[in-house]
């Protein structure tokens, strides 16, 4: 039962990779992705309560990983859903484009209960090449030539940060003599003095500052994003940042009160990243493109739950990274449905959205009130939590400037609302009609949308119990 989840996704995968070396018809390769990921969902929240190791001890199980496990399936069945037939991919490789993803997603699981340096790094290299290879998948028709860019600059992009990655990897291990997370803890808390162990600290959070897309290792977000395909780019820009989280979370609590070093370089990230993201997405006309930089700056606030060094600091951070999650996808859903030809969206392209799918056009305008901040939404619920865990640190100025931030992009994304609803379509446009599961996943989203936003205590209860079960 320890590796259900696991053993049934890697099960999936190898049916997939059989069925991609015939012929399989588009709709029953949908299905038969859909069906597998469901299960794999269900195995996850039946094993939430599994306790144990495997692997010599490198694998762990427990509640915070299997939580992660099932937010990492279940968001990534959402995305399935909604991308239907998904036609910006192309359609000879639309097979192992669902290999690849599975293959990514089994990456990400395995990453959430990795507790040993090794097995993080394997876990997170399964995760990202399969990504690699995912975005070139996309149709010319669709996406012209911009997808070879994209996936090159990823490519570069990951490598580069691996590097740094391992690279504290190898100081770590020759600080501690050990690779377990466990062993590192006890031994890493006397030296936090020197600066070998904060260089290899703040090495070993570049792999997971660029899943997240933190500043400085932000610069791959915009271009892949609006170079993938859209249902490629909806997976990106939520699944792989739940995982990216959960590791950073095991990795910073192993700083003590000592690190006040890695706390400062957590909070010039922060700040970065936000001011970064907001200024950035206040000029772009490319939907995609501006939901990327608005990324990078939700990254930043995600930084504030981690640098308080707090249990309460970590189930924030981890109750925004889930409401970042519902939001975002809410966004690309709309995407991928107004766009059935896979082709990216301006935001001019929205015009008139209230007339031609009222409910698209109130789950975009939902969506972006939320990442704006705007009550009762869990955007705002968020926000404030991670703030006020800031400020009870100490923190006054860089919650002076993320309040700054939040008005920034409270322009931007108002700004999309206001094209739906406040402008009229010219000529005859096209009605959207999402499909009975792509209404039933919206209405879903929404659901958690304001739920989070309006009853927090419930959710941060869930976070606070997953994250006691490994401090």
């Amino acid at each position: 039962m320890l590796f259900l989840p696991e053993l049934i996704l890697l099960l999936g995968t190898l049916c997939l990779f059989l069925v991609s070396l015939g012929s399989p018809a588009i709709d029953t390769l949908r299905k038969l992705t859909v069906i597998i990921m469901a299960l794999v969902m269900l195995a996850s929240l039946a094993c939430l309560n599994q306790k144990g190791s495997l692997f010599f001890d490198s694998y762990q199980v427990d509640f915070f990983s299997q939580l992660f496990k099932f937010l990492i399936c279940t968001a990534t069945l959402v995305v399935l859903i909604f991308s239907e037939d998904a036609p910006g991919i192309r359609s000879d490789v639309k097979a192992e484009y669902n290999v690849f993803l599975f293959t990514g997603v089994l990456g990400l699981m395995m990453l959430t209960s990795s507790v040993e340096l090794l097995a993080i790094l394997v876990s997170l290299e399964l995760s990202s090449f399969a990504l690699y290879i995912m975005v070139p998948m996309r149709s010319a028709e669709s996406g012209g030539a911009m997808q070879m860019e994209s996936g090159i600059k990823y490519l570069l992009f990951g490598v580069m940060s691996t590097g740094f990655m391992l690279f504290g990897m190898s100081y770590i291990f020759g600080l501690c003599g050990s690779t377990y997370l466990s062993d590192i803890a006890v031994q890493i808390e006397p030296l936090f003095y020197q600066p070998a162990a904060i260089i290899a600290i703040a090495l070993m959070l570049a792999g997971f500052f660029y899943k997240l897309a933190i500043f400085p290792f932000h610069f791959w977000v915009p271009d892949v994003y609006q170079g993938a395909a859209n249902e490629t780019t909806a997976f990106i820009a939520a699944v792989p940042k739940i995982a990216a989280v959960a590791v950073m979370i095991r990795i910073v609590s192993l700083v003590s009160a000592e690190g006040q070093t890695v706390v400062n370089l957590l909070l010039i990230c922060a700040i970065g990243s936000m001011f970064y993201g907001n200024l950035s997405a206040l000029v772009q006309k490319d939907f995609k493109r501006m939901l990327g930089f608005s990324g990078i700056s939700h990254a930043g606030f995600v930084l504030f739950g981690l640098l308080t060094l707090s249990s309460q600091g970590y189930a924030t951070s981890l109750y925004y990274i889930i409401g970042y999650a519902a939001m975002n996808l809410a966004c690309f859903l709309v995407v991928c449905t107004v766009a059935p030809s896979g082709k990216n969206l301006a935001i001019e392209d929205f015009t008139g959205l209230h007339q031609r799918s009222p409910l698209l056009a109130v789950i975009l305008a939902i969506g972006l009130f939320a990442l704006a901040g705007i009550p009762p939404f869990v955007g705002f619920t968020g926000k404030f939590m991670l703030l006020v865990s800031a400020f009870k640190q100490g923190h006054v100025l860089a919650v002076v400037l993320a309040a700054i931030n939040t008005a920034i992009a409270i322009y931007y994304y108002l700004s999309v609302v206001r094209v739906a609803y406040c402008s009229d379509p010219e000529g005859a446009t096209m009605q959207v009609a999402p499909g009975t599961l792509t209404t039933a996943v919206s209405l879903l989203l929404l659901l958690v949308i304001v739920a989070m936003g309006i009853l927090p205590g419930a959710f941060l209860n869930l976070t606070s119990t997953a994250i006691g079960t490994i401090l």
